[in-house]
């Protein structure tokens, strides 16, 4: 079978407990992108059991195809069934490319499912593109160029380098993405996709796993993906003691306190505060880097912010090349004095 006879952009609709996941919106958004450079169209793939009702949010963000896979065995996430059933629509409907989002169930089904239908995946990308590939063709070589492939970029070697990946002799070009790193498209109401039910056989076999309970822990931690505000800490901060005044800053702003993964491996935040290519990758309007100097695995996860204000005793910090404001001096000064000069303009405004 040729390569050519695989066409459109695919991406996994992750569903919870019958609820979509925003992965899945922010997986459209970027799905639409790559689709009008090739000029086909995007297709979300969900999988469940009584999961139909979800296909007209799809279609709101900007799916145009809707293949829904509705099962008994999918009712509850498990590798086999799930890979059985993913695997079967890229074999009968054969992508071009097929996004997964690199969750705990993504990171489990995307390699899985790449080893099945034999192709590669490239994990935890930053960006994605369509181009040539390779990207500098060896003089004399030109004409092996390849066009309109899928370029794959993430962070390698501990974050020390960025890797441009392609997958130019096998399809799917498969790749997982990382949880706020993609924008989604502003949900249009009443837009409506093409819904295409496929049942494909999913034969238990000694792969499956018989969930015996499902408990479900309800925590108090809120996600530092939806703040529009965060304050961030770094090593710099000094202490768990000391990130009392970026809590202070964080209150006057209506934010959120986050930090770098020293402050975690440290032992001053939970980890579920963390930002970085280890952490969570955040898009807040505002983002204060207090005390952190700036190592590519931290901007990996919060580069893509509108407007980046940092504060470091360094003025050599690498976090300085990155950020729209910069401030050098004693945070335990600055940070305090930002706080009060705030809190001040909130009571004049009032």
């Amino acid at each position: 079978m040729g390569l050519e006879e695989y066409k459109g952009v695919y991406i996994y609709a992750q569903q919870v407990d019958n609820k979509l996941s925003s992965i899945a919106f922010e997986l459209i958004g970027k799905a639409k992108e790559l689709a009008g450079d090739l000029g086909t169209d995007v297709t979300a793939v969900l999988l469940g059991s009584n999961v139909g009702g979800l296909t007209d949010e799809l279609g709101e963000y900007g799916a145009d195809k809707v293949i829904v896979v509705d099962d008994p065995k999918l009712e509850t996430y498990r590798t086999e069934p799930y890979a059985q059933a993913l695997s079967a629509v890229i074999n009968e409907y054969k992508p071009d490319i097929m996004l997964v989002g690199a969750t705990a169930i993504g990171r489990d089904l995307g390699p899985t499912v790449s080893a099945r239908v034999k192709t590669g995946l490239t994990a935890d990308c930053t960006k994605l593109d369509i181009g040539d590939f390779p990207l500098q063709p060896t003089e004399g070589k030109e004409d092996e160029q390849k066009h309109n492939q899928l370029l794959m970029t993430r962070p390698a070697f501990g974050g020390n380098t960025i890797a441009t990946i392609a997958c130019p002799n096998n399809r799917p070009q498969m790749a997982t993405v990382r949880p706020g790193v993609m924008q989604k498209l502003p949900k249009e109401a009443g837009r409506k996709a093409e819904v295409i039910e496929f049942h494909p056989d999913l034969p238990e076999n000694n792969r499956y796993v018989e969930i015996m309970n499902v408990v479900k822990a309800v925590g108090n931690v809120k996600n530092i993906q939806d703040a529009k505000i965060l304050v961030s800490g770094g090593r710099g901060v000094g202490s768990k003691e000391n990130f009392s005044i970026l809590q202070d800053l964080a209150d006057v702003l209506g934010g959120m306190v986050s930090c770098s993964r020293a402050v975690v491996e440290n032992g001053w935040m939970p980890q579920d505060y963390q930002v970085g290519q280890t952490g969570k990758t955040v898009r807040p309007q505002i983002y204060f880097a207090i005390g952190i100097s700036g190592a590519i695995q931290h901007v990996a996860g919060m580069e893509e912010s509108d407007l980046i204000v940092a504060i470091n005793k360094d003025e050599d910090a690498p976090i300085f090349d990155v950020a729209d404001y910069g401030l050098v001096g004693d945070l335990n000064k600055i940070v305090p004095q930002l706080t009060e000069a705030l809190k001040a303009e909130k009571e004049a405004a009032k």
